[in-house]
């Protein structure tokens, strides 16, 4: 595999990691946040509703938790490309 191929294969997964994980955010903070707000206020954790908690601060953690994971996946990305130090 050449050099360019090589490159453009990285920028490919790459991309597709990104999509794929902007993808779980959305559905996690409009998801669960507006659309589903309803349905999952039926619910509640520590006396608050859980669309509400969604809304303020479950979408924040997932995304961190999204850091993280993508921190994993590009590590490993990196390694089996030959990209790491």
């Amino acid at each position: 595999m050449s050099s360019k191929d090589k490159a453009k294969a990285y920028w490919r997964s790459n991309i597709r990691y990104v999509v794929i994980l902007l993808t779980i955010w959305l559905v996690v903070s409009y998801g669960a946040g507006i659309l589903f707000k309803d349905a999952l206020n039926t619910i509640q954790i520590g006396g608050f509703k859980l669309g509400f908690w969604f809304a303020q601060q479950g979408a924040m953690y997932v995304f961190v938790i999204l850091i993280f994971v993508y921190v994993r996946l590009m590590n490993a990305l990196d390694k089996k490309f030959g990209y790491d130090a």
